[in-house]
């Protein structure tokens, strides 16, 4: 595996779900009649995983995602020398998605600039406090750590692991849209945050800590735990 082949398939597939993702919240959000709401914005996200895993997975593991990529290192299946290119090629590929995103989004009238940032308290969809999005964040991303590990596992029926991958992310949207807009994904809410600025840029913060410190947990938690009780 060629490491500039790796961090291409990184970026790429990042891109892909950022503009998936966020665009189908950002673009149907233009025209409630079409009635994809909260469900469709999940399955999007998830779909999106699901299409990059089978496409580009196999050239670089199909991470697109920091918290996956530390939370993997954690859990014994990726190198530490790997992380800072990984992370910086999701970063990259989730930044020129926002910015594809605002270009087609802000050709609407009436566009008023939003790109489907994370937050908590006001910048909550539903109100929830600071508290209550580092736990659903920390949670929701350990959980996903662990559906990688144990569907990407020698162990496991080979050729799933996309299809559990995706249906995973889709149902942790479905979880958390409502809380914080859904993150477990540090690249996923850069982008939005640093184009849209003001509360979403100040809360940004949460959105890495949160979701890195479940990676690790999820990573230790199937190395440590789950993975030797099934030997």
């Amino acid at each position: 595996m060629k490491g500039s082949n790796a961090l291409f398939a990184e970026a790429f597939g990042t891109f892909w779900l950022v503009f998936g993702g966020c665009g189908s919240a950002v673009l149907a959000a233009a025209f409630p009649q079409l009635g994809i709401g909260f469900t469709g914005v999940a399955l999007a996200f998830g779909l999106t995983v699901l299409t990059m895993a089978y496409a580009v997975g196999h050239v670089s593991g199909g991470h697109f995602n920091p918290a996956v990529t530390v939370g993997l290192w954690a859990g014994g299946r990726f190198e530490a020398g790997k992380i800072i290119p990984y992370v910086i090629a999701q970063v990259i590929g989730a930044i020129l998605a926002a910015a594809v995103l605002f270009a087609v989004a802000s050709g609407k009238s009436g566009y008023t600039g939003g790109l489907a940032s994370n937050g908590f308290g006001a910048h909550s969809p539903g109100g929830y406090s600071l508290q209550a999005a580092l736990i659903i964040e920390i949670l929701l991303t350990a959980f996903f750590l662990i559906i990688i590990m144990g569907s990407t596992d020698k162990r496991a029926p080979a050729g799933f692991a996309p299809i559990a991958i995706g249906l995973g992310l889709t149902l942790i949207h479905l979880i958390s849209i409502p809380v914080t807009n859904t993150s477990v994904n540090p690249a996923r809410s850069t982008d939005p945050a640093l184009l849209e600025g003001g509360i979403a840029l100040q809360q940004l913060w949460a959105f890495w800590v949160a979701p890195i410190i479940g990676g690790v947990l999820g990573g230790v938690i199937y190395r440590s735990v789950i993975a030797p009780a099934v030997d």
